[in-house]
Parts: C-alpha cells; sequence; structure tokens
C-alpha cells in the first residue's frame, strides 16, 4: 500500500484527497502557492511545502516543483486531482520516470484520449457509437472537406483536435462558410493549443450532456457506475449535475455503460474516468473521454456507495477492483450544485474577496465538499468554484426538494456568488421535468 502520498492540486479536491488517505491511513503532503496558506488541507497535512508564487505557471503547473516536493518529503505517490497537470501526460511519465506512483492513468491512455482525434478512432474500434464526423484531421483539400460536410449533413462543428472547454470550436450551417470557417479554427487551434489539427462533426441541435463513470485497474476488470447528466451548462462550463439520468432506461444505461467498460479492458485503462456523450433521440454520441476524477463524481459517490478517490488509490497501488459489475446497485437520485464565486449581476465575472460569513445546509442527504470557511479570502488567481452542494434522496422528487431546502440554508458573504442563479434553477419549471438540452440554461439566461 501507499505509504505517503502528495496532493498536488488545490481548493476542495485537495481536501477530498485528503479525507480518503486518512480513512487509508496513508501520510499526505500538501502543496500549496503563496496565495494559498490558509487552505484548509495546507493545515490539515501531514507536512506542507509551497511550491512557488500564486500564479499556477509557476506553482500548480510546474512539474519539476511538485517533484522536488514529493523527493523532499519522502513521497511514494502523486495525485492530481482535476484541472492543472491532472491530463499532462508528459507529467505523468515524468512521476513514474522518478519513482513515484502516478494516481491515475498511464501516460499512453491520457495521450491517446488527450487527442481528440484519436480518441473517436479507439472509440469506433470499440465499438463505442461516436458523433458522425470527418475521422480524421481535415487537411486544406477544399473538394475532400466539401465531400465529408455534405456526407455528414450540415450543420456541422469543426473542433480543434487539442481543445477542450468549449474552446476551439465553430459551428457551420452552410457551404459558403465552411473553407474559412475551417482556417478560422485551425489559426485558433494552432495558437490556443499548439495543435492546429480540427476535424469535423455532425453538429446536434438540441442533444442533452450524459456521461458515463467508470473505473478500470488495468488488470482486466472494469465497471460502469452509472450515468450523470450535466446538461446545465453556461459556455460549456457546467453549473448542475444529477444522477441518475432522467429518462434513461435501465436498458440504455447497460448497453452505453458496458460498451465503456469494454473499451476500457480493450485499451488497458487504469484509473477512474469518464465518458462523455451528447444524447439525442435515444442514440449516444461520444465526443471525449476525461482520464481523471471529475468535479461532479460526488452525485455517482451518492447512488452508488461507492468512494471514487480512495478507489483510485487502490488501483495506482496495484489494487484489483474490488467489487464486480453486478455489486454495483443504483440507489435513489442525487443532485450537486456548483457553488462560484462569481457576480451574476456582471455576466458572472469572478468575485474573489474575504468570506466574512459562511453557514452550510446540513441534514439527512446533504453533502457540502468544499474549502471555505468565514474568514477565507477567495484568491484572484484561480477558478471560480468554492464548493459543491451536494444532497440524495430516494427519488429525484426528494433530492430537488432537498436541494431546495439546502440553497435555501446557505449563506455566504462577503463575496459574490451564484447561489440565487442555483435556487432559480431548482425551481425551474423545465429542470423540474427533467431531460433539458445544453443550451437551456443559456436561452434561459437570455445569451441565445
Amino acid at each position: 500500500m501507499i505509504k505517503k502520498l502528495l496532493i498536488a492540486n488545490r481548493g476542495e479536491i485537495a481536501l477530498r484527497i485528503l479525507r480518503a488517505c486518512r480513512e487509508l491511513g496513508i501520510k499526505t503532503v500538501a502543496v500549496y502557492s503563496e496565495a494559498d496558506r490558509s487552505l484548509k488541507h495546507v493545515g490539515l497535512a501531514d507536512e506542507a511545502v509551497c511550491i512557488g508564487p500564486g500564479p499556477s505557471a509557476k506553482s500548480y503547473l510546474s512539474a519539476t516543483a511538485i517533484l522536488s516536493a514529493a523527493e523532499i518529503t519522502g513521497a511514494d505517490a502523486i495525485h492530481p486531482g482535476y484541472g492543472f497537470l491532472s491530463e499532462n501526460p508528459d507529467f505523468a511519465e515524468r512521476v513514474e520516470a522518478s519513482g513515484f506512483i502516478f494516481v491515475g492513468p498511464r501516460a499512453d491512455s491520457i495521450r491517446l484520449m488527450g487527442d481528440k482525434v484519436s480518441a473517436i478512432r479507439t472509440m469506433m474500434a470499440a465499438g463505442v457509437p461516436t458523433v458522425p464526423g470527418s475521422g480524421k484531421p481535415l487537411d486544406d483539400n477544399a473538394e475532400e472537406n466539401y465531400a465529408i460536410a455534405e456526407r455528414i449533413g450540415y450543420p456541422v462543428i469543426i473542433k480543434a483536435a487539442g481543445g477542450g472547454g468549449g474552446r476551439g470550436m465553430r459551428v457551420v450551417y452552410d457551404k459558403a462558410m465552411l473553407l474559412e470557417s475551417i482556417a478560422l479554427t485551425k489559426n485558433e487551434a494552432g495558437v490556443a493549443f499548439n495543435n492546429p489539427e480540427v476535424y469535423m462533426e455532425k453538429f446536434l441541435q438540441t442533444p442533452r450532456h450524459i456521461e458515463i463513470q467508470v473505473l478500470s485497474d488495468g488488470q482486466g476488470n472494469a465497471v460502469h457506475l452509472g450515468e450523470r447528466d450535466c446538461s446545465m451548462q453556461r459556455r460549456h462550463q457546467k453549473v448542475v449535475e444529477e444522477a441518475p439520468a432522467p429518462g434513461i432506461t435501465q436498458a440504455e444505461r447497460e448497453f452505453i455503460g458496458n460498451q465503456c467498460a469494454r473499451a476500457c479492458i480493450e485499451m488497458n485503462y487504469r484509473g477512474a474516468g469518464t465518458f462523455e456523450f451528447l444524447y439525442e433521440k435515444g442514440h449516444f454520441y461520444f465526443i471525449e473521454m476525461n482520464t481523471r476524477i471529475q468535479v461532479e463524481h460526488p452525485v455517482t459517490e451518492m447512488v452508488t456507495g461507492i468512494d471514487l478517490v480512495r478507489t483510485q488509490i487502490q488501483i495506482a497501488a496495484g489494487m484489483p477492483l474490488p467489487f464486480k459489475q453486478d455489486d454495483i446497485k443504483l440507489r435513489g437520485h442525487a443532485i450537486e450544485c456548483r457553488v462560484n464565486a462569481e457576480d451574476p449581476t456582471h455576466n458572472f465575472m469572478p468575485s474573489p474577496g474575504k468570506i466574512t460569513r459562511a453557514h452550510v445546509p446540513g441534514g439527512i442527504g446533504v453533502r457540502w465538499d468544499s474549502h471555505i470557511y468565514s474568514g477565507y479570502s477567495v484568491p484572484p488567481t484561480y477558478d471560480s468554484m468554492i464548493g459543491k452542494l451536494i444532497v440524495h434522496g430516494d427519488t429525484r422528487e426528494s433530492a430537488l426538494a432537498r436541494m431546495e431546502n439546502a440553497l435555501s440554508e446557505m449563506v455566504i458573504e462577503g463575496i459574490k456568488t451564484n447561489l440565487g442563479l442555483q435556487k432559480e434553477i431548482i425551481s425551474d419549471e423545465g429542470f423540474r421535468k427533467g431531460g433539458v438540452n445544453i443550451h437551456y440554461l443559456e436561452k434561459k439566461l437570455g445569451m441565445h
């Protein structure tokens, strides 16, 4: 077993990893930037090392600083959390080459899934349904590009192979705009991702965002833990997530879940991962795989009773999966609201500053994953998410009622937050019916 683990992250996920380590009897090392001295997990960890100034590039994105901290503290393993270096194959490679255990997939899996074109090819080969598309990077052959678009059918979307987070994408509604859109997206992709490759896909007009959580031990065993609905999005950023997804049948869940688990075994995947799909008119279309733990993992934990972070660590330590597919049962319904430090009156601009008062809700089936406390100063340097409010109920209706209750109890003062928006979403008639598409929230906010 791992004896000492370095947490290469900050905020709520760092605290989440620390809790899992404590339960497993593993000593912890917190690394932090100068802006993060007052973080909760820094005080709770067995050891803490400052790895640089506030900007991520000089701290949390510095592989050298993180590896040096692991070296001097005698850590055995490094958990990257999500964001920062979690999906950087070069970092995963350096961690293992330096003699540490990387809590995550092997570098070749991260590399394979990190490039959207190779990910789609791999999924097609494994029998996972994909969005009709070019299946390869687009070159400068105008006639061929016109032919691909005709075959797929307009509207199409041009996407950067190395893109993510909603960047490097352009929708094309007719032939007249195709070549210019390809050229512009290539140019943008080269600048933003250092990779000018782009590909073409069918643009689905009213899809839902459904994702499948998997665990695979790299020893021939893999399971899926059902699906999450993450369709409530703003600017491609998820706002509310739930599990299971409203309206998905057990037959659909088993079909797509088993395909994903089989793909994990075929590519000898190790660790936790998420297959993201667009879902429209009863069909699933693979879009990408996240080779890490995700922000929204708690809703899956609440409906399965499985600690995903703990299992990640056990897999990294070389232990086989402790359960089989038949052992996994989904119970009840869970909903997560992301609480962000942002100003809804100014287009959701980040709202850093000192939290003068914080009161968090409690009660049966209520969970608050966060690093904040009264007196904590939210730095302007990082992502605006300050916590996740998660509820579980026997039914979706009881989960919605519980979330309404929890949101009404929540108090965060001193900074602006999106709690008002979350209350609006939970009481929204369309959301309460279930099954809204990915454009629903932006339309509601008048962004379309």
